[in-house]
């Protein structure tokens, strides 16, 4: 707390001394801009509290009273400023709303005056922006997924395979949240597996390990709860990508995300038949299995104080220690659910 307490002190100070170099320099007015936004910038980049975000936004708005109206200046302040803004720890959309006035204030100069990429990037954080809107009712996800789209025009795989592969993510999570419909429930999953495959196109495991594995792990849900026709197919699909995921994600180095991971994968196991051919047969053998990667997950979701998490695991894990004993396949000693409660 003291640390905190020091730390939050000394960017008082500095955007203190800030504002009165701003007010007493002899330098021109984008020169103060440019000097009031490096400071933003590195408060923002490596925020030791939200408040280094509050001071960020506070020196882009001072920038932003500096620039020429419909300058280039000003766009790129505007587009800063939107980035710290989503940045902020919010509970409501007000800090959402004010980054997306910033987007697109910014975005109307760069289409005049700015790079084909700088549009790109602002496009893509203006989608960013209403997608988290959207998760608050105060936007359409549809908006966002336009938005995601016009910057894959710039932001293509060979050129930009970074930006390419976070779009792809942000699209896929997009077509997800979409409101489910009779008409367009399909064709949003299929849309959403496409575009995790299409990231995981340049995001490879070598190079990208961390990102690898999330997206991996983003397409096995993607798949294991796709309402296709085809859901023993997609539930092998889905453990292959968990399997990817796990070739990262591990309990030493990362054990909440690879709880989460086996979690899922228990899930797919779950639903699968023992003999896919027989899919009317029992599913005794990959409910044994589900119930250890269970009871693997629910340890370490209970060592980070995941409640929320442990009360859902131990739920289904109840029920598939029912399941197993009405099959007579699973008796009352051996079930690993009341060792863990």
């Amino acid at each position: 707390m003291v640390d905190q307490m020091v730390t939050s002190s000394l960017s008082d100070e500095r955007v203190k001394a800030a504002f009165a170099a701003v007010e007493s320099a002899d330098a021109t007015h984008p020169e103060k801009v440019e000097m009031l936004m490096e400071i933003a910038m590195s408060l923002q980049q490596k925020p030791k509290s939200a408040q280094d975000l509050h001071h960020a936004v506070s020196l882009y708005r001072k920038a932003i009273s500096l620039c020429p109206a419909e300058s280039l200046l000003l766009a790129r302040v505007e587009a800063r400023m939107g980035t710290a803004l989503n940045a902020i720890p919010h509970d409501g959309p007000e800090f959402l709303r004010q980054a997306h006035t910033a987007f697109e204030l910014a975005i109307i100069i760069l289409k005049q005056h700015g790079s084909m990429q700088e549009l790109a990037e602002a496009e893509m954080n203006l989608g960013l922006t209403i997608q988290s809107l959207a998760s608050y009712g105060c936007a359409h996800i549809t908006d966002a997924i336009n938005a995601y789209l016009r910057s894959l025009r710039i932001f293509t795989r060979d050129a930009y395979p970074a930006e390419f592969a976070i779009l792809h993510n942000n699209l896929a999570t997009a077509y997800l949240s979409m409101t489910i419909t009779e008409q367009n429930g399909k064709m949003r999953e299929a849309l959403a597996v496409q575009s995790f495959e299409e990231a995981l196109r340049v995001v490879t495991l070598i190079d990208y390990p961390t990102e690898y594995a999330m997206l991996q792990n983003n397409l096995g849900n993607a798949l294991q709860y796709s309402s296709s026709s085809h859901v023993v197919e997609n539930i092998f699909r889905a453990l292959e990508a968990y399997d990817e995921a796990l070739k990262v994600r591990n309990p030493k180095d990362t054990p909440l995300e690879y709880a989460n991971t086996i979690s899922n994968k228990a899930n797919a196991l779950r639903s699968l038949p023992d003999d896919p051919q027989y899919p009317e047969r029992s599913n005794r053998g990959n409910l044994r299995r589900a119930y250890a990667y269970y009871h693997e997950a629910i340890t370490i979701f209970q060592q980070f104080g995941e409640s929320t998490k442990v009360l859902m695991t131990s739920e289904v894990m109840a029920d598939i220690d029912q399941e197993l004993q009405d099959a007579e396949d699973f008796s009352p000693s051996d079930s690993i659910y009341r060792t863990t409660m």
